[in-house]
């Protein structure tokens, strides 16, 4: 088990417990997965014996886990500031160098991947993840009952960040996840080797090279005939971006020899 994860809404919670002579409070240390008793008193909390401080500056929009002497944001910079944060939801998303990687606005992350992960039917398939950010298509494929997910993720700072999300999923007994670019990983994949395709590229201006033809071509080598995708691309907006990026997506799988349409944030395609 990880150490508790504290924001700023269960930290303002420990404090009006408090203040008010509570000395306990019910709330979540695990991003709203499960409800916990936590002990409370004006000048620490206590979780599961061990006593806990509290931090002096808590900020909104970020999620603090115990290294075992201080709270520390769940953030790394390496060659980019990657940050798990917070959402009403409960799942966090994740940013890289403020760039939010997973729509919030108006449902959550998980319930989002929920509903991709289905237009391809995992069950008994291989399936390949190509992004995987903090695996929640790859979480709904194995509840889904996918024989197996190929999953890479290129940024090791981002599968750190899963290692600290109780949303993500465990690798082992059905995924693999490989630290990788996917760009350059799928050259050694062999044809028609996988039944589905999730893509979940970054957005076009920061990773072109994953909604180039080329790439597309490699997409339609390593699946199967009458294999699903999907594809997200985001609602880029077409009036500043001078781009229709859905559209050339789909002009582009087809040109690979899948049968491609719209579908809400993204594309669903078959190959021919």
């Amino acid at each position: 088990m990880n150490g508790p994860l504290v924001t700023q809404k269960v930290h303002e919670a420990f404090h009006a417990a408090a203040r008010a002579g509570a000395t306990t409070v019910e709330c979540s240390l695990d991003l709203d997965r499960s409800r916990t008793a936590v002990d409370v008193s004006v000048a620490a909390w206590s979780w599961h014996g061990r006593r806990f401080p509290y931090l002096d500056i808590c900020k909104d929009r970020t999620i603090y886990h115990w290294t075992g002497e201080t709270f520390q944001p769940v953030a790394r910079f390496t060659t980019s500031l990657i940050k798990l944060v917070p959402t009403e939801w409960g799942p966090p998303t994740f940013e890289i160098d403020g760039i939010k990687m997973l729509p919030t606005a108006h449902v959550s992350p998980y319930a989002d991947a929920e509903r991709k992960v289905g237009l391809i039917q995992p069950n008994g398939k291989v399936i390949l993840d190509t992004c995987g950010g903090l695996g929640y298509f790859a979480a709904w494929c194995l509840l889904g009952h996918a024989k197996h997910v190929l999953s890479y993720e290129k940024a090791a700072d981002v599968i750190w960040l899963r290692t600290l999300n109780p949303w993500s999923p465990e690798t082992g007994s059905g995924l693999t996840l490989t630290l990788g670019d996917i760009a350059e990983q799928i050259a050694m994949l062999p044809g028609a080797s996988v039944d589905a395709i999730l893509h979940d590229p970054p957005r076009f201006g920061i990773a072109g090279e994953l909604y180039s033809q080329v790439f597309y071509d490699q997409l339609a080598r390593v699946i199967k005939r009458k294999g699903k995708l999907f594809h997200y691309t985001g609602a880029p907006n077409k009036l500043t971006s001078g781009r229709d990026v859905g559209n050339e997506v789909v002009k582009r799988l087809q040109h690979a020899g899948f049968v491609a349409t719209l579908n809400g944030d993204g594309i669903f395609a078959v190959k021919r």
